[in-house]
């Protein structure tokens, strides 16, 4: 069941809102950005996503395909969201589920995780190793 979260980045700079439903799977994706960062994302559709603070905070990287667009705080650099222009269910954001507030460990314990193929732009599969993820 979807709960409207909110997220900030480690300054409190940027502060967005969003409506998720953490029963539905998380994505956890070795791509070359996402294993750096350690970025681990709930799904939000455009029409559940807010940003309530620090628009102008944020900076915007844009890699590789250019189909996804990184966002992070320029003052403490944590990625609150990311944004899917083409994905399989159309424009979604990214939210860093280790951004949310009032989530507990218990509660994070039992988020499904989807393991990506992102290294090799298979996002169809599960990587072979993953466990690092």
């Amino acid at each position: 069941m979807k709960k409207t979260y909110k997220a900030t980045c480690h300054c409190s700079q940027v502060v967005i809102e969003a409506d998720l439903d953490l029963s539905q799977t998380s994505f956890r994706c070795n791509c070359s950005i996402c294993r750096r960062s350690r970025f681990w994302p709930a799904i939000a559709m455009p029409e559940g996503f807010r940003i309530l603070s620090g628009e102008g905070e944020l900076t915007r990287y844009v890699f590789g395909s250019q189909k996804n667009h990184h966002y992070f705080c320029r003052h403490c650099g944590i990625r609150v969201f990311g944004v899917g222009n083409e994905t399989p269910i159309g424009k979604m954001y990214g939210v860093n589920i280790g951004c949310l507030e009032g989530v507990t460990e218990e509660e994070l314990s039992r988020i499904p995780i989807t393991y990506v193929e992102g290294m090799h732009d298979r996002p169809d599969r599960a990587p072979e190793f993953f466990q690092y993820l």
